[in-house]
């Protein structure tokens, strides 16, 4: 066993995680970040997904790191690829060109931005980075985290690390669980929180949004590259939820919250997979494409599925035993396998045929020795509770309407950051009678308050994260790219604050001229933004 200290220890090397660290090495503190995976950024490179951002991030970036991770990608390609002249010009280059972003990507270069950014403060040992290490245990003494144990993937050794401020980046709220931090799982009553969309009767610990363990595929039409036939094929194949009008496996889909089905073929059209931006799978979350290169280099685009067909429903991952999550775990890995077999050998062609052969798995790209990404994909975490929970009531069009409250989100007085996204619920879990279909709530931009990143009972544990005073409705805006950027970086900022003036973070919240003396620190040292414009903020998503 051995030991470490520093002075702000965050455990989880997301976006979040890396936000904090950021924020806190800025601001002259000395680090500890740890990561349970082989790649920093999370959602982002080891979960592979390509960032989910607001129709304003181009000319209104949360913060400043966060402007120089998207710069720092698109100057990746203009520098190391052979672009053509018109894709290195353009000042918004889309790497990908995917619909679902303006910056789509492969997840490789994001992990090669990310260290970038943290390779100045590694140099002299102010960051250390501690890849491949899993929070095991936790101390406490009354309300204060004393120390996080972690344990190598790679050894198997143990390193009992210290801090003054420890900060939860994990994706799944792993510390408030081993600390016994207050927390929540899965779905609130609406008697509860009194949400237009939260489940009625009593709360749902064990509802909770659907995971996907992504993978990404390119085509090679001349070339057979089917997997194995997993073995849990025939029951996915099969799968079918009482709302969905058909096994899963398929071309249709569901509009959020009605029956209504909606035709999204895998390709545009025949020769789609070479070119335009279409609204069809292949397109929406493409992290490569050939046309932004010279004619001949590439021979076939990339695109990531992160799907509905791949949404586990058939139970959560917290709040049971060990067991009980790794098998829905695998469920999930051999859900998607069972996919791409399908995609591969079923899938009906717009030419009368079945199957596409020619798609191959590019675990390669994602990090991963097999076909699909190194982590499954998190929507839904443990929450803190907090001295302020995020409700539907303060974002939310229709429940702000019905309570007659005016036009645009809730403003905070302590808000420390801003966002956007629309209130998105994956098909969940349900609560024990079968899985439940989407929410998906129009909802205004919105702001991040302070009194969400404080837990009720602890003084030097921060969320940076899914994890902070949210609620399973809420959780659906809260949980994407650039919220949790944000997050982290209050969090780090908050921490290297404390640090500096010897105030708790709940002193910093509830006293206004500390409240103000921070809030300034996070304009002026991280050119943070924390309001909405007016028109930003009624605009409904």
């Amino acid at each position: 066993m051995t030991e470490q200290a520093t002075e702000v220890l965050i455990i989880g090397g997301g976006l979040g995680g890396v936000g904090a660290a950021l924020a806190a090495l800025t601001l002259g503190r000395r680090v500890i970040l740890t990561e349970e995976s082989p790649w920093l950024g999370g959602q982002l490179t080891a979960q592979a997904v390509p960032p989910d951002e607001h129709p304003w991030i181009e000319r209104e970036s949360p913060t400043r790191h966060y402007r120089r991770l998207r710069n720092g990608i698109r100057s990746y390609y203009r520098r190391d690829y052979p672009l053509t002249e018109d894709a290195r010009t353009n000042v918004l280059l889309n790497p990908g060109g995917g619909g679902v972003s303006p910056i789509c990507h492969e997840p490789r270069v994001a992990v090669a931005v990310i260290d970038e950014l943290l390779a100045p403060y590694r140099s002299d040992r102010q960051l250390v980075v501690l890849l491949d290490h899993e929070p095991v245990a936790a101390e406490t003494d009354g309300d204060r985290v004393t120390s996080v144990r972690v344990r190598s993937g790679r050894t198997g050794t143990e390193t009992t690390l210290t801090a003054a401020y420890v900060i939860d980046a994990t994706e799944t709220g792993d510390l408030l669980e081993l600390a016994g931090i207050e927390h929540v799982n899965g779905a609130e009553s609406r008697d509860d929180t009194g949400e237009l969309h939260a489940v009625d009767g009593p709360a749902q610990p064990l509802d909770q949004q659907s995971f996907s363990w992504c993978f990404a595929v390119d085509y090679d039409p001349d070339h057979d590259h089917t997997i194995d036939r997993p073995a849990d094929y025939d029951y996915w194949r099969a799968y079918q939820p009482d709302f969905w009008p058909g096994p899963i496996f398929g071309w249709t889909d569901l509009e959020p919250q009605t029956l209504a089905p909606r035709k999204r073929a895998i390709f545009e059209d025949p020769d789609s997979w070479r070119g335009a931006v279409g609204r069809d799978f292949w397109h929406y979350r493409r992290i490569f494409t050939q046309r932004h290169h010279v004619d001949g280099r590439y021979a076939s685009d990339v695109t990531l599925v992160n799907w509905p067909q791949l949404d586990y429903m058939d139970g959560p991952i917290l709040g049971v035993d060990q067991g009980t999550a790794a098998k829905h775990l695998a469920g999930s890995r051999a859900l998607s396998l069972s996919f791409l077999h399908w995609m591969q050998t079923e899938a009906p062609r717009l030419d009368g045929g079945t199957g596409y052969p020619g798609l191959r798995p590019r675990g390669d790209l994602l990090g991963s020795e097999d076909q699909l990404a190194l982590r499954p994909y998190i929507r839904e975490s443990r929450r803190i509770r907090a001295e302020f929970t995020v409700l539907e009531q303060h974002l939310g069009v229709e429940a702000r309407e019905q309570a007659g409250l005016p036009d645009g989100s809730e403003l905070f007085d302590d808000t420390v950051g801003v966002g956007s996204y629309r209130i998105d619920l994956h098909m969940s879990s349900g609560s024990g009678d079968g899985p439940r279909n989407y929410i998906d709530v129009s909802n205004y931009p919105f702001q991040i308050p302070l009194g969400a990143l404080i837990p009720q009972r602890v003084d030097n544990l921060l969320p940076a994260n899914k994890n902070i005073g949210s609620t399973h409705i809420t959780n659906g805006c809260y949980r994407l790219h650039p919220v949790e950027w944000s997050i982290g970086e209050a969090a780090g900022a908050l921490a290297a604050h404390c640090l500096d003036t010897g105030q708790s973070p709940r002193a910093v919240r509830n006293t206004p001229a500390r409240l103000a003396d921070f809030q300034h620190l996070l304009t002026t040292a991280l050119d943070v933004r924390l309001a909405w414009s007016d028109q930003v903020r009624s605009t409904r998503r």
